[in-house]
This record gives C-alpha cells, sequence and structure tokens, in this order.
C-alpha cells in the first residue's frame, strides 16, 4: 500500500509537533519550511488535522499550531484510516467496472492485505513515533528560506 502525498505531509506535521520537551509554538510555515514542502500543501493538511482534533491552532501574536493530548495519543494506523479513506485499494467498480468483479479472489486479497496493513499501524501512536532517535532529528531540521 502505498500512502497519498497529503497523508505522508500531515503525519510530518504531526510528528514534528509531537516531540517532546519543545516548548516553542511552530506556525503551518514553520513546519512547511522544516518538511521542505509547500506552504499551500502543508496548510491543507494542518486543515484536516485540526477537523480531525489532533492539532490546535492559535491566529495572533503568540499563535502557531500545537498537538493536542488526543493528537499525541493517536494511533496511527486511525490516523492514515482518517486521511487515506478506508476504500477499496483496487478500483474494481466506477466509470469502466471490471469484469472480475463478481467472482475477483484478487479484490478480497488485496482488502485482507489493506486491513492487515492498518492492524499493523493501529497500537503506534503518535506518541511512539518522536521516541528517541526521531525527536532529535525532528528539531534539528531547518527547511529552504521562504
Amino acid at each position: 500500500m502505498r500512502l497519498t502525498k497529503f497523508t505522508d505531509l500531515a503525519l510530518r506535521a504531526v510528528m514534528r509537533l509531537a516531540v517532546p520537551g519543545t516548548s516553542e509554538s511552530l506556525t503551518t510555515r514553520e513546519v512547511a519550511q522544516a518538511m521542505d514542502v509547500s506552504y499551500a500543501h502543508m496548510a491543507k493538511a494542518v486543515a484536516r488535522l485540526q477537523a480531525l482534533g489532533v492539532v490546535e491552532a492559535r491566529r495572533g501574536r503568540g499563535g502557531g499550531l500545537a498537538l493536542t493530548e488526543a493528537g499525541r495519543s493517536a494511533s496511527v494506523g486511525r490516523l492514515v484510516r482518517e486521511l487515506e479513506g478506508d476504500g477499496e485499494v483496487a478500483a474494481c467498480e466506477g466509470d469502466a467496472p471490471c469484469p472480475l468483479r463478481g467472482a475477483c479472489r484478487l479484490r478480497h486479497a488485496l482488502r485482507d492485505a489493506q486491513q492487515a496493513f492498518y492492524a499493523t499501524l493501529d497500537p503506534l501512536t503518535v506518541r511512539d513515533l518522536v521516541a528517541s532517535p526521531t525527536g532529535p532529528v525532528l528539531i534539528g531540521l531547518v527547511g529552504r528560506a521562504p
């Protein structure tokens, strides 16, 4: 299974915000620069994370992004399901449905593989993702100039 760029960006943002022992409040622009991605793409990912209750954003002086406690303890499997959607791996339906869809064994095998993928991520929390050695590397990331 391959994650979309959107999910990848959202997970990287969550990881950067989850690093323990960092008291500074980062902006979306700073997170985008640290991850070396466009501000527009990161802003969309942060907005989705806000809607999921994982990230809190404060505007104005002293504002910035903060990971909620629910975000810190969130299951990575749940986050990926929310960000990716839990749809079929293979496009068997749609405008040109597959003629094998009624008797296809591959479709079921792919669905089982997808469920195994999520089951592997389910016990892992965001807090687990930033344990050493990852946390210090995340703190040290410096992106390109705006």
